[in-house]
């Protein structure tokens, strides 16, 4: 077993279990970027090492269809030609991915499975079983081998009130744990969570409490593939009387896909309408459901309140609802998001304050579950490392050994020979970051530059020379974009061009010339005068011009030659008068 992402991170699920040879993936998520990661929208796994097994891997398995299950998966279809297997709703929403890529939107192996289908294969069998998320028709996941189960759950938490295609079917997992569990994979995320999560009965009522109280516009942030957090808004809101106004492309992709499954129900069929039709209306009768790229709507609010959306824009005395708890990768940004929605005028109310939303299992959940399966061993999974070492934790109270737990980094082997588990070579496991369309021409230089170039900016300097007589032929211009203001620093300006004319100048007394290391030169030196003076570290850019020596002697080759291609002047006729000329002929 080796995760290529999901451990001692938040996101970016994706397991490979290999049997006999043969490959298995699980899940194919991505990770929305921490802070620091600057300008990159989302972050991918690494899967270069199965690039050399591409012909072993049997399929994938999708567990749900959140983002952090399937999102990577248009990257990896359209390099692994392999089938996708998931529940309706999972693979609904992964061909939405699909499609959106060019590279991948003609992929269409598809397959939907359920709790009652088993797919065969040559060293091991698939079944599924079902879970409770946030999202109807999430699926655990069952490898049968020849040594044992190997179970993974996916993200689960488990709730009592959950109905339908929510709820978590105890029995099946009780049978699967009777049968023996070789390895446990186990979704991590909530291992901090002391108490029990908040019952999808009381959040409803809790949002529908909220719609009732509030006199005024309501615009709620929401996850878009969050599907029961937006039936419930959408139930509030016929309750109070109000009409949904869907903000995004996303939700409106998503929304109509759930109710083209029944998966989502509308109480009315005039409950949804479009924004300019909510602005003829009375602001207390108006919910804006709001959502954004990739289902992220943080950073949604963050634009509207600074005017940045086109279509949509606070007014005073809307309330901000977010319904979700946002990741800790974006807590920056929820915090720049909360202080601009007042500077805006409305005010905002975060769920999290008052319940535990979380579509993950608590302690309790997580210990359940383990006594449920009784594993032999034990993978805590989708989470990071303070996590899965609490995780750890839990499972050696309900009484496994800390030998059959293993806290896995990204790219090691857990491998099974003789009986028992043990690391085996580790494997290139990295990230794979996705700029705009870029995919993977982002790295560590690139990151780093970003990062001075936010925080030191940039310094821009310009020398044009003559190399033939080895002189700097106009005096070094300087450029400073966020590294200081020019007008009151005009005296560092100076010394740093009579520094790059020294440095010019020794190149040209030195035996040999070469660009590169003047340009070099130029950079170190200039970078250490710099920090010496500011104490920051601007990105340094030096321009070297050179002077074409021939340009002008080309010039007068060019008009001689013209001068003497034109034809010559006719000779006078001689003779006086207009008399005629004889005519000759030979």
């Amino acid at each position: 077993m080796i995760p290529f992402g999901g451990v001692r991170e938040n996101g970016k699920n994706f397991y490979a279990v290999e049997v006999d040879e043969r490959i298995f993936i699980l899940d194919c998520g991505l990770k929305y970027p921490e802070n620091e990661l600057m300008g990159i929208d989302f972050v991918i796994p690494d899967w270069s090492y199965l690039a050399d097994h591409a012909d072993q891997i049997e399929g994938v398995f999708l567990t749900h269809g959140h983002a952090d299950a399937i999102g990577a998966l248009p990257y990896f279809v359209a390099q692994f030609n392999v089938p996708v297997f998931g529940s309706e709703l999972s693979i609904a929403l992964a061909k939405l991915a699909v499609k959106g890529n060019k590279e991948s939107k003609k992929f269409n192996d598809f397959h939907v499975v359920d709790a009652d289908s088993e797919v065969e294969f040559d060293t091991a069998k698939v079944s599924f079983f079902t879970t409770t998320h946030t999202i109807p028709d999430s699926l655990g996941i069952v490898l049968t081998t020849s040594e044992g189960n190997i179970v993974y759950t996916g993200d689960f938490k488990f709730d009592q009130t959950a109905k339908g295609r929510y709820q978590t079917d105890l029995a099946r997992m009780a049978e699967i744990g009777s049968e023996g569990v070789l390895l446990l994979m186990s979704d991590s995320a909530g291992a901090e969570i002391t108490g029990a999560s908040a019952r999808e009965k009381d959040i409803s009522a809790y949002i529908e409490d909220t719609f009732e109280n509030t006199l005024s516009r309501i615009v709620v942030a929401s996850v878009a593939s969050n599907i029961m957090r937006v039936q419930q808004i959408i139930n509030a809101a016929a309750n109070t009387h109000r009409k949904v106004v869907l903000s995004g492309s996303d939700i409106e992709q998503i929304v109509q896909t759930a109710l083209d499954l029944d998966l989502l129900s509308l109480p009315s069929d005039d409950l949804l309408i479009s924004l300019d039709e909510a602005n003829d209306l009375p602001d207390d009768e108006v919910v804006i459901l709001v959502t954004g790229r990739m289902g992220e709507p943080i950073k949604s609010l963050l634009a509207i309140a600074n005017g940045e959306d086109q279509d949509l824009q606070f007014k005073p005395n809307d309330l901000v609802f977010v319904t979700t708890t946002p990741s800790h990768a974006v807590e920056t940004v929820v915090q720049k998001a909360k202080d601009a929605i007042y500077k805006a005028g409305a005010t905002a109310k975060f769920i999290a304050d008052d319940l535990n939303p979380s579509g993950h299992a608590s302690q309790n959940d997580e210990q359940l579950l383990l006594n449920l399966f009784k594993p032999q061993n034990f993978v805590p999974v989708q989470g990071e490392y303070r996590m899965l070492h609490q995780h750890a934790l839990l499972a050696e109270e309900v009484g496994l050994t800390p030998d059959q737990i293993f806290l896995l980094n990204r790219g090691d082997v857990l491998t099974y020979t003789n009986g028992s588990f043990h690391l085996g070579e580790k494997v290139l496991a990295g990230n794979i970051m996705i700029d705009g369309t870029g995919v993977g021409d982002i790295g560590n230089i690139v990151l780093r530059d970003r990062r001075i170039l936010s925080e030191d900016g940039i310094f821009v300097v310009v020398v044009t020379i003559d190399r033939k007589k080895k002189k700097i032929v106009a005096r070094p211009q300087i450029t400073s974009r966020g590294f200081v203001f020019v007008k009151t620093n005009r005296q560092l300006m100076k010394q740093s061009a009579d520094l790059v004319e020294e440095v010019v100048q020794e190149h040209f007394d030195a035996k040999e010339f070469d660009w590169g290391t003047l340009k070099q030169d130029v950079r170190d030196k200039l970078n250490r005068f710099l920090f010496n003076q500011t104490k920051r570290h601007p990105v340094i850019l030096p321009v070297i011009m050179e002077v074409n020596q021939h340009a002008k002697r080309r010039n007068r080759n060019a008009e001689a030659t013209k001068t003497a291609a034109k034809p010559a002047k006719p000779a006078p006729k001689k003779g006086r008068g207009r008399g005629k000329q004889k005519a000759t002929t030979k």
